[in-house]
């Protein structure tokens, strides 16, 4: 049986709108690091935007299942974002003043990617190895 997906109530995405709060109004501040400046939005996209995006699909009955998000739904809005904020936005006039291509910020998208998933997919696998492991004894 697979854990149902609490969208905004997720532990992930509460985690990482209080770690954007902190960052923005008392880290960014007071401290002149790249990784807050540049680059902790980034990492924490996925895990603040998937959330949003699937409880907006799901209340639209768009979606038809309260299951942590699949890979496609993940991957999916990395390429998307990747591509307007990167590739897009940079090269016209709309985004030039405030966005500037980096790849960098691609490869925090993709390590947030990385992290959500493991942690929305970690008690179906945990339960699994679980069951597995008792099986063959």
């Amino acid at each position: 049986m697979m854990r149902s997906f609490r969208y905004i109530f997720d532990p992930l995405f509460v985690a990482s709108l209080v770690a954007y709060t902190i960052n923005r109004f008392v880290l960014k501040p007071n401290f002149q690091l790249r990784l807050l400046h540049d680059h902790l939005n980034d990492l924490l996209c996925i895990p603040l935007w998937v959330p949003i995006g699937l409880f907006i699909e799901r209340r639209m009955k768009l979606r038809s299942h309260d299951n942590p998000p699949g890979l496609a739904e993940i991957i999916i809005p990395v390429v998307i974002w990747g591509w307007i904020f990167e590739v897009y936005l940079p090269a016209n006039e709309l985004g030039r003043s405030w966005c500037t291509p980096d790849p960098t910020d691609i490869a925090f998208y993709v390590l947030g990617a990385i992290i959500a998933t493991l942690f929305w997919n970690r008690y179906p696998q945990a339960r699994h190895r679980t069951v597995s492991a008792s099986s063959s004894a």
